[in-house]
């Protein structure tokens, strides 16, 4: 018998049989046009043709095309700044001691199992996340006025409220900063809302438009959505100060406008996790209602964990309820139910005091050595004598700094010095190390004094 000989016998499996027909069809002669027959689909239109061939090649993302490009060169002085993750000062990404102990913990808790969690997602997680984001002492927690669900990081977070609005809330517009993330518009188009932009950032100042943010908000339809970033906005780096945002939210109130804030950097901006939590407990304390999404992607560094949390504040505990009702609805036949083990993560900190304690310090320590970075490179250009003001650059905050750099200056140094970052000149200040940041410094200074 010879070896390879899978001929169907009493004894062979189905699967056998299946592979042994295959293999001698194959092999019984030369005929193409029986063996192009095993791989044609009736629906492809011809042999070997695709149903998908009229397809064609999408564009990389803006944020993550960066990345890519990176990889492919292979100059050794290569920088990329493109990328919203933190790196310790040797440009490895970084994992949290405490957040080490905390799976420690998990691990050697033999108890634990792997069933699904609810649709809300994990119980205890949603109350601590609700807790750290609107504080320990917010009335509206105090009055079970708030509903929290775990989402897929703050992207997940935002789409869920997207759809929740578009499908329950009687105005389908909501307005987002300009510029923004780039991920904004679609997230908030996908979920059925029709985006439109508020004046935010002026270039010509490096600083906030706050005369047209006003402006903008005060001509927007009574009632309409409005995103705002809680703290560290992305990708210009600037904030309003608490006194423009007391002026924002009486200009809101006053129209019936809803606040939708994206919350991806509590305690990564200032390294307080209570002073970049400030604007939504503003909004929280008038007894309005709101919602707000969290990430805990960079304040825990947990990015690949997919970790966060969608929280609507109500006028009522029995409103909040039926709004959970119809979370779950939105939440199911997207993915069913939310992961359990970065959320478990976030717990097991949250819940413990010394653990949380440990964490706010390593959280002061990422915020404090980008604060760091942004000295290093304003003081590198200044002592170039790089024309132009960059005191811009220390008065941003946050992971981002908007640089004021044009397309064909990125493309410039991307070309001549290997540094990578987005068209619109966006960098990454956690991407930057005290060796790093004269490399950078003499690319800007190339392309400024070039007038590209």
């Amino acid at each position: 018998m010879k070896t390879n000989d899978f001929s169907s016998s009493s004894s062979s499996s189905p699967s056998d049989r299946r592979i042994g027909a295959l293999l001698r069809h194959l092999t019984a002669g030369t005929d193409a046009d029986r063996v192009s027959s095993v791989f044609a689909s009736p629906t492809s239109g011809g042999a070997g043709g695709s149903v998908f061939a009229h397809l064609v090649q999408a564009p990389e993302d803006a944020i993550l095309g960066v990345t890519i490009a990176y990889n492919k060169d292979p100059s050794p002085i290569k920088l990329n700044l493109g990328v919203g993750a933190y790196r310790t000062e040797e440009g490895k990404p970084l994992v949290l001691n405490v957040v080490r102990k905390a799976e420690q913990q998990l691990i050697n808790d033999r108890s634990r199992i792997k069933e699904y969690l609810p649709i809300v997602g994990l119980v205890e997680f949603n109350k601590l996340s609700a807790k750290l984001i609107l504080g320990a002492d917010s009335p509206a927690i105090r009055e079970n006025r708030v509903t929290t669900v775990e989402c897929l990081s703050g992207t997940g977070s935002l789409r869920v409220g997207g759809e929740f609005l578009a499908r329950h809330y009687h105005q389908k517009t909501i307005y987002i900063p300009q510029p923004t993330w780039g991920n904004h518009p679609k997230i908030f188009t996908l979920a059925g809302l029709s985006v439109k932009t508020y004046r935010y950032y002026d270039p010509s100042t490096r600083g906030l438009n706050f005369q047209g943010l006003l402006e903008d908000l005060s001509a927007a339809p009574q009632g309409s959505i409005v995103l705002l970033h809680a703290c560290a906005h992305n990708p210009t780096g600037v904030d309003p100060t608490l006194e423009q945002w007391e002026q924002i939210r009486k200009l809101m109130r006053s129209k019936g406008l809803m606040p939708f804030f994206d919350s991806a950097y509590q305690g990564f901006a200032s390294g307080s996790l209570d002073t970049d939590a400030k604007p939504i407990r503003m909004f929280v304390a008038d007894g309005g209602e709101l919602l707000v999404a969290q990430s805990y992607a960079k304040n825990m560094g947990l990015y690949g964990e997919r970790v966060g949390a969608l929280s609507i504040v109500c006028k009522a505990a029995d409103v909040a309820g039926r709004v959970e009702s119809q979370l779950k609805l939105v939440i199911r036949p997207m993915y069913s139910n939310p992961p359990i083990h970065g959320a478990s993560i976030v717990a097991v900190i949250l819940r413990d005091r010394n653990l949380f304690n440990e964490w706010t310090l390593e959280l002061k320590a990422m915020a404090d050595r980008i604060i760091s970075m942004r000295k290093q490179l304003f003081e590198a250009l200044r002592a170039r004598g790089t024309p132009g003001d960059w005191t811009h650059i220390i008065k941003q905050i946050g992971m981002f700094t908007f640089t004021g750099l044009n397309p064909a200056q990125v493309s410039y140094m991307t070309k001549e010095y290997h540094i990578y970052m987005t068209s619109d000149g966006r960098i990454s200040m956690a991407g930057l190390s005290s060796k790093t940041v004269p490399h950078l410094a003499d690319a800007i200074h190339a392309v400024v004094t070039k007038a590209l």
